[in-house]
């Protein structure tokens, strides 16, 4: 690229026409700071009358403009033969094949690409004022006709005008091939740093995890030891040796989450046949066990089989299971169901009750880790659960989501598409 090109056109002018206000000043002060006379139109019939009026040295012309566009223009310019000789520049993002086609067949002589590189245009011109004289020695009336998409078309532009433009729209293609390769170069080595942040930061989550699980066992088990030792403990000693206990299991349930939601992103997919209605029918008998004094009605269909990893999958009945058994736990007469829905796309599993719900206007954060629509008060729970449900079904290239109102239960679809 040439760093600094001297023009001394004298009287003589440059003639644009671009509809884009901001774009007709910025090529203004590009032209005018590189002491070149012109005079910018903002549409193709004005910019017309003008060359008529006073014959250019050069056309800029941009191609999408209101009314006469920048091919037609071109054409007229290249159609009368007191204007036929002035090089034409077209201003095009070149985002369709056809852009060439109708570029030749309008006589143009240069493509550039916008966003323009302003001393890449600056040697454009000069190239083609150089050059000027040697086309009009060209055989401009020779007609070539060309297959394009099946279709046939005419250009009467001579050899060399035809050559340069195709060279302009093969250099513009080798310039947007290089950012693209620059562009994809950022962007793998953005995704690597990710990557890299990501394993810190699950790494950091196990090591976290891993080293308040021992201190966290002595708190516990030592509260324990005085509860149960607790002969001449006053009830307030008590009740605070209880709250240090509850809040022990909190946080253990909440360092197993996290390792959990910590695995679930390093673990490798096994796919196995996998009973998914003896899997919940298994989870809610434990369920059952852990609370003897709920009685909830449970829908399971029959006979659901899929192709998924049984571990994390029993992880992801877990969680949502889990949850529908503790939402619907103020309800009198719960229930839940299990299923699935056939369709031609693919088969959608569902798990329903008819517990709390949750307000759909909060349904975009129910996958984000330690996010929880529901209090403490109202429910415990640690919000890690569905981030971790979330993480493992797109792992089996499948998508979750929820439908809910608040009062009425909630129903969690899910896809796997391993």
């Amino acid at each position: 690229m040439q760093s600094s090109i001297h023009l001394n056109l004298g009287e003589q002018y440059i003639l644009a026409a671009e509809d884009s206000p901001v774009q007709a000043k910025r090529l203004k002060r590009f032209l005018d700071t590189n002491n070149i006379n012109c005079e910018i139109c903002s549409n193709g019939d004005d910019a017309y009358e003008v060359a008529l009026a006073r014959k250019p040295i050069m056309i800029i012309s941009d191609i999408i403009m209101p009314g006469m566009d920048g091919y037609e223009f071109c054409s007229k310019i290249k159609a009368d033969p007191n204007l036929k000789d002035i090089p034409v520049i077209l201003l095009t993002s070149l985002s369709d094949p056809l852009d060439i086609i109708k570029g030749l067949q309008a006589g143009a002589d240069n493509f550039i690409t916008k966003p323009y590189d302003e001393q890449y245009l600056l040697s454009r011109i000069y190239y083609l004022l150089a050059n000027n004289e040697m086309r009009r020695i060209g055989t401009g009336d020779m007609v070539i006709e060309i297959m394009f998409q099946g279709l046939k078309y005419q250009i009467n532009s001579d050899k060399k005008q035809i050559l340069d433009l195709l060279l302009s729209v093969y250099e513009a293609a080798i310039h947007r091939n290089e950012d693209l390769i620059e562009a994809q170069l950022q962007l793998q080595h953005s995704n690597e740093n990710l990557v890299s942040a990501n394993q810190e930061l699950e790494a950091f989550a196990r090591t976290v995890s891993h080293d308040l699980r021992s201190p966290l066992s002595g708190v516990v088990g030592f509260a324990t030891l005085l509860l149960s030792d607790g002969k001449n403990m006053d009830d307030v000693a008590k009740n605070y040796l209880q709250w240090i206990l509850d809040s022990g299991y909190k946080m253990a349930q909440l360092i197993d989450d996290l390792l959990q939601y910590s695995k679930s992103g390093l673990a490798e997919i096994s796919p196995e046949s996998i009973d998914l209605s003896q899997m919940v029918l298994e989870i809610v008998s434990d369920l059952r066990m852990r609370s003897p004094e709920r009685n909830v009605t449970v829908h399971v269909q029959e006979g659901i089989v899929v192709n998924a990893d049984q571990n994390l999958i029993q992880v992801v009945l877990n969680n949502l299971l889990g949850n529908a058994w503790k939402y619907s736990g103020k309800v009198e007469n719960a229930e839940i169901s299990f299923g699935k829905v056939e369709s031609e796309e693919n088969t959608t599993f569902f798990i329903a009750d008819n517990g709390a719900g949750f307000n759909m206007e909060k349904a975009e954060k129910l996958f984000s880790p330690f996010i929880r629509l529901h209090t403490n008060n109202e429910f415990q729970g640690t919000g890690v659960g569905l981030s971790t449900v979330k993480r493992i079904i797109e792992k089996h290239n499948g998508s979750i989501w929820a439908e809910s109102e608040q009062g009425k239960g909630a129903i969690f679809y899910f896809t796997i598409g391993v």
